[in-house]
């Protein structure tokens, strides 16, 4: 069962988790982690263009996975709302039960076949009581959904003579933080406008997240002046390698909504390692995990905050993985 999980940050606030409390000094089973972990990662971010049939989108997601698998990738990122068009009215018409849905259960085998990591983008979730989620599932190389991230913060925009977007019109947010474990360290999860609030990725690094990953559907007012800053700024942030996945931009039909596309790898430095355009493609790169404690250890931001000033606070029980 799947359990929720509330975020919120404070300032002055004693019962607050500090900043200044991510540990700085190995235990003993955190150095002998650190000497069986891999020291590279191979990821694969699946730029998919996304249509009105969502069979065919289930299937342009398998043939990218499979693609993928096959050409050495660990760690495989899909788009946000890969398989359904993105529009609030769409939501529904293509929401499904996750796991027990047709798009989730295509993951888990493509995760399965290829025998790699699988963050699944995210696709309208409609649980039980009828609530529609944007939700990201999360599958092992067994096939086994090991965890699952329903975005947090809604996308509610509104700026004045080029877009206006309101999720909430049929999306309700999630109520947990989603960090995973996997065998390159911990790994946090957030879903598009998630990663405009700088708190929930402080919270996935005081969780001990390495990578922070965010399937994402920028659109072009927002996305040339912010999507790459923000990646760069929550690597900077939280010292993390940041990766994004978009899906490509519908060029041959105007009047979809258009997607920036330009999925991302940035490093805990804060340096584009790789990117692209907005077409359909799959950005590569080779993760230097050691590069992270390389970074925290000559800018040791861990040991400098000020926890007398402000403080962080990490609400509600474990949860959100099975």
């Amino acid at each position: 069962m799947l359990h929720s999980r509330a975020l919120h940050s404070v300032l002055g606030v004693g019962s607050a988790l500090s900043l200044s409390a991510v540990p700085t000094r190995a235990t003993s089973s955190a150095v002998a982690a650190s000497e069986t972990k891999p020291k590279t990662l191979r990821v694969a971010l699946c730029q998919l263009p996304v249509v009105e049939d969502k069979n065919v989108n289930i299937e342009l997601a398998k043939k990218a996975i499979a693609s993928a698998a096959a050409n050495g990738a660990e760690l495989v990122v899909l788009p946000e709302v890969w398989n359904s068009t993105y529009l609030a009215s769409a939501f529904p018409k293509n929401a499904e039960p996750v796991p027990n849905g047709p798009s989730s259960a295509a993951l888990a085998q493509a995760a399965q076949d290829g025998r790699v990591w699988l963050i699944g983008g995210s696709v309208p979730e409609r649980d039980e009581s009828g609530t529609i989620y944007n939700t990201c599932a999360v599958y092992n190389p067994a096939g086994e959904m090991v965890a699952k991230h329903r975005k947090v913060h809604l996308f509610d925009i509104d700026v004045p003579g080029k877009i206006t977007f309101r999720e909430s019109d049929t999306l309700t947010g999630g109520g947990a933080v989603t960090v995973i474990d996997s065998p390159w360290g911990k790994i946090g999860i957030g879903i598009c406008y998630d990663i405009r609030f700088p708190e929930l990725s402080h919270v996935m690094r005081h969780r001990g997240a390495d990578i922070l990953v965010f399937p994402g559907a920028f659109n072009c007012t927002t996305g040339p002046p912010h999507w790459e800053l923000l990646q760069r700024a929550r690597a900077l942030d939280t010292q993390c390698f940041v990766l994004t996945a978009s899906p490509s931009r519908a060029v041959n039909n105007p009047s979809a909504y258009q997607a920036y596309g330009h999925s991302s790898v940035v490093d805990p430095w804060g340096t584009v390692l790789a990117t692209t355009e907005h077409a359909p493609t799959t950005v590569w790169a080779t993760l230097n995990l050691e590069r992270i404690a390389e970074v925290r250890s000559s800018i040791p931001l861990s040991k400098q905050t000020r926890g007398d000033l402000y403080q962080l606070a990490d609400v509600g029980p474990k949860g959100l993985s099975k």
